[in-house]
């Protein structure tokens, strides 16, 4: 295959020269005005997706104390926010690596300077393999990806057998009814066992993902899950099936601390947590899943107590009210190609009206169109068309894919810069 018609975006990205665009009116790019614009003097056209820059930080440096004291390595799941300049703040933090769900997700995070990347999911396809192994050659980042069937193996070996060097695997070990994995321990061992010889496979270890585990005991079932998930790796190490340092890798976002605890101070395996949301965090389901975790901690005397501070949720949508056509109904100008409404609907914190803070007491939104929010509201509310809401979120991976530019504000709410997202 010549140079030229394999080109992946990993060439597209390097060589692109983007610039934000201004509609031709100051301000819905601060940035290009060169000083910052107030939301709340309405210099900024909306909805606007707006992330606090001191509550990012805080959440980024909260987590990776958190990971350093169990001295477990974090590998944030970039998924959530797909934006190059948050990656490079995690890793500025300290973070280990950068993981991924896709190829192209995997060449962002490289662009963003990660020498380590996980895709925590299945290298399937020649087109997908091609852009793997450019990735490689080209950042020369070590790339691992989960397995968990011989026929995707056979595949990945008859590809990279014929690269430099081999592709790192880990075997996805799962439960049954839960999502991707092997099922067993004899399922693993067997095709552990599969890697050997081969040319163009290099096994690292084993990745879990223990957000599938749920119900009653959920808790004492993926202690016993990890555990087991240890015991294994330690195993393929002790027989000799993998070289070096076995790795072992879990950890969303709600079960992170549990991980973190299970796998905490190895000395001979490199444990890995990937939590993703945490950065952007949110007023609904991991504002919940955060809960649970300080609860945890408070009833096992666990680390995220004694860490100080906590998550909190940096994202916010800006958006007007547009129309009050009925006494007890407000409209907004926020919809579902603005904000995230599969967890959830927008949430309203404040609301401004030339400059000043007004209430937002009794706004409940109900409904959501594709451009609209639909919110009840007291008859005797002052709320007026041409008032602007801040909005906080729950999942704020839904909320981030529909933006392709997120303003970044300090605490007075001024917008000092934009960063691009890339999906």
């Amino acid at each position: 295959m010549s140079t030229e018609n394999n080109q992946s975006n990993v060439i597209k990205y390097h060589n692109s020269e983007s610039t934000l665009p201004t509609f031709g009116h100051k301000g819905r790019f601060a940035a290009s005005q060169n000083r910052p614009y107030s939301l709340i003097d309405e210099e900024i056209s909306l909805p606007a997706a707006v992330i606090k820059r001191s509550v990012l930080k805080s959440n980024i440096d909260w987590m990776q104390s958190f990971a350093n004291h169990h001295q477990v390595k974090l590998s944030p799941h970039g998924k959530t926010t797909m934006t190059p300049a948050f990656f490079a703040k995690q890793l500025e933090a300290g973070a280990w690596g950068i993981t991924v769900a896709t190829p192209a997700q995997a060449e962002v995070a490289a662009l963003a300077g990660a020498k380590n990347i996980i895709m925590a999911n299945q290298l399937v396809g020649k087109t997908n393999m091609t852009i793997v192994a450019q990735l490689i050659r080209d950042y020369d980042v070590e790339f691992y990806c989960c397995v968990d069937s011989l026929v995707n193996l056979d595949a990945l070996d008859d590809y990279f057998a014929n690269e430099s060097k081999p592709l790192n695997v880990f075997i996805e070990f799962g439960v049954p009814g839960g999502r991707c994995g092997v099922r067993s321990e004899d399922e693993l061992m067997e095709l552990a066992d599969s890697t050997q010889g081969m040319a163009g496979i290099k096994l690292a270890g084993i990745e879990v993902y223990e957000g599938v585990i749920g119900g009653d005991h959920a808790e004492e079932k993926i202690r016993e899950f990890l555990a087991q998930s240890l015991e294994l790796v330690q195993k393929l190490k002790s027989v000799g099936l993998i070289e070096g340092q076995p790795i072992v890798s879990g950890a969303g976002s709600a079960w992170y601390d549990v991980v973190a605890e299970s796998f905490a101070n190895l000395t001979h395996t490199l444990a890995i947590i990937r939590p993703g949301c945490y950065a952007i965090h949110d007023t609904g389901i991991y504002l919940e899943a955060q809960s649970k975790v300080m609860q945890r901690a408070q009833t096992n005397q666990g680390y995220a107590c004694e860490l100080g501070g906590d998550l909190n949720s940096s994202l916010e949508v800006w958006a007007y009210v547009i129309s009050r056509p009925e006494d007890e109904k407000v409209i907004i100008g926020l919809g579902k190609r603005d904000v995230a409404f599969d967890a959830g609907l927008p949430i309203p914190e404040r609301a401004y009206r030339n400059g000043e803070a007004i209430s937002v007491e009794g706004l409940v939104s109900t409904d959501v169109m594709d451009q609209h929010t639909f919110m009840k509201v007291d008859p005797n509310s002052d709320i007026q068309v041409g008032d602007m809401i801040a909005f906080s979120t729950s999942h704020p991976c839904l909320t981030f894919d529909k933006w392709r530019y997120v303003a970044i504000c300090n605490d007075e709410y001024h917008v000092e810069e934009w960063v691009e997202t890339r999906f």
